[in-house]
């Protein structure tokens, strides 16, 4: 068996049983599963022959992350209070934050009752409902560092972001988007 059909490779230990992962997959980072609590059997999909170098899931029960083939991913934080999907051949720099819902809620005696809910002692309180809605990427997407992609973003074939852009509305195919927030923006020569 060659190097490139060994099968998914976690640099920490063995998968979790609902993270399946392709033929010559490479995941580093001590913490990368830390915070699935997902109840799904498929909670992280990740296809063939991609690359994730420190990067830290965090999918709620009942939330799913697809990623496709061949991906190269360093140190981003993907976060899925529902469903994120990753096409193929996309390119994500460090420090980019992927996230599906706002995480907590607004209104600010809610986000108090959230914290309660969320502190150690308090196993039985349940957490405030927040706002969340799918994040779509599809193939050959480049992601530079250090940027943020928000809840119901949907970002088209062949898109670019532009290193530090926070983005809060959908990009088409072949769009080069950068700022905050981002905005379509045209495409350096």
């Amino acid at each position: 068996m060659t190097d490139s059909q060994v099968q998914a490779i976690w640099d920490s230990g063995t998968l979790p049983p609902n993270v399946n992962a392709g033929t010559g997959v490479r995941i580093n980072g001590l913490h990368a599963f830390r915070r699935i609590r997902s109840t799904e059997p498929d909670a992280l999909v990740i296809g063939s022959y991609s690359t994730l170098d420190g990067v830290q899931f965090s999918i709620a029960p009942g939330a799913r992350v697809s990623i496709g083939n061949y991906c190269c991913f360093t140190a981003a934080v993907i976060m899925s209070e529902c469903r994120i999907s990753i096409g193929s051949y996309v390119l994500i720099g460090f420090n980019t934050v992927i996230a599906d819902s706002d995480f907590h809620p607004l209104d600010p005696a809610k986000r108090i009752a959230d914290a309660v809910a969320c502190s150690p002692g308090n196993k039985n309180i349940s957490r405030p409902a927040v706002a969340a809605e799918a994040v779509v990427i599809e193939d050959d997407v480049w992601i530079g560092p250090a940027c943020v992609i928000l809840k119901g973003v949907h970002i088209g074939r062949g898109a670019w972001i532009a290193p530090g852009s926070m983005v809060t509305r959908d990009v088409p195919a072949g769009g080069f988007a950068g700022g905050n927030p981002a905005r379509i923006l045209e495409r350096p020569q």
